[in-house]
């Protein structure tokens, strides 16, 4: 399980990097624009931007925090997970987020030790040693 935090802690360091480069370009774009509609199309920019960071490494089955951490993320059946699946499990997430964590509070209590967002992704994270 602490494996498993410490994956989403060196996630979160590369995630600022990414919106960082990310945000760069877009602040250009809404410049000029009424500051509380560019601050809510700059957030709405950047879920994109984690989603698809997501996805395209999530379909590969790990991010680079994953691989570091020697987890892997796959379908339940075994195997890549699909599209759907990732997008699935990145909306999940995020909705764990909001709701402060529930969804990784649940693996403490769970046989398997899987998050919430897993179970309902129908994913599954597994130790991967290369």
């Amino acid at each position: 399980m602490r494996r498993r935090f410490a994956c989403v802690s060196y996630e979160f360091l590369i995630l600022l990097a990414v919106w960082f480069v990310a945000a760069f370009p877009f602040v250009r774009l809404i410049q000029g624009l009424h500051p509380p509609l560019s601050s809510a199309l700059m957030q709405v920019y950047l879920l994109l931007v984690t989603g698809i960071y997501f996805h395209l490494f999530w379909r590969r089955g790990q991010t680079l925090a994953m691989k570091t951490w020697g987890i892997r993320i796959e379908s339940a059946r075994g195997g890549p997970p699909s599209s759907g699946q990732t997008w699935l499990r990145y909306l999940l997430s995020c909705l764990n987020l909001v709701l402060l964590g529930v969804g990784w509070w649940s693996a403490l209590f769970s046989p398997d030790r899987q998050f919430l967002q897993d179970r309902l992704a129908g994913t599954r994270l597994s130790r991967h040693i290369p």
